[in-house]
């Protein structure tokens, strides 16, 4: 299935300050991370962005928040799952009710918060699509084997550029200049 940008809804996991030095390729995951919050604000794409103990891991890095705009949902959380969470999932289950039943996740870490979300996600029957250039973990073999344990659960494995495509659907969109220079 192809992400619709009238279903979908996107979550940043956890793209935190004292984090995202330590993980493997940190700093183009956070600049992919960075590039879908652009895309789907400019698209109209509703984004959540959870902060794991903020008070240990520090805020969002401010590249993605400041992406994210105004209009994006920022919500701390201590379980690592953000499903598991009771706000993150009200948040998740209003803007489905609302018609936006595809989730696509990227975020830190692969292995952990991403991981576990992903899989309560889907067994929660939501269809699920996890950015695999988004998302990091401290060891590239530990994200490969988090990424593969997703994939087996039947999530679709993507990336950023091809969501920009995705949510576009067409070369002649509107938003097609403005997202092409972004994506470049």
């Amino acid at each position: 299935m192809l992400a619709d940008r009238q279903r979908t809804q996107l979550v940043l996991i956890d793209i935190q300050a004292r984090l995202a030095p330590h993980v493997a390729g940190g700093r183009e995951v956070a600049a992919n991370c960075r590039r879908l919050a652009l895309y789907a604000t400019r698209l109209g794409i509703p984004v959540t962005v959870t902060e794991h103990y903020p008070k240990g891991l520090g805020p969002t890095v401010p590249e993605v928040l400041e992406a994210a705009g105004a209009d994006a949902v920022s919500l701390s959380k201590i379980s690592f799952s953000c499903w598991r969470d009771d706000a993150i999932r009200r948040r998740f289950q209003a803007l489905a009710d609302a018609g936006r039943d595809q989730i696509v996740v990227a975020g830190m870490e692969a292995h952990v918060c991403v991981g576990q979300t992903v899989l309560d996600l889907v067994a929660a029957g939501f269809h699920t699509m996890l950015v695999a250039d988004a998302v990091g973990s401290r060891d590239d073999a530990v994200k490969t084997l988090a990424v593969a344990r997703m994939r087996d659960a039947g999530v679709q494995i993507v990336a950023q550029e091809m969501m920009a495509f995705e949510w576009l659907g067409r070369g002649d969109d509107p938003a097609f200049k403005d997202l092409i220079s972004l994506i470049k």
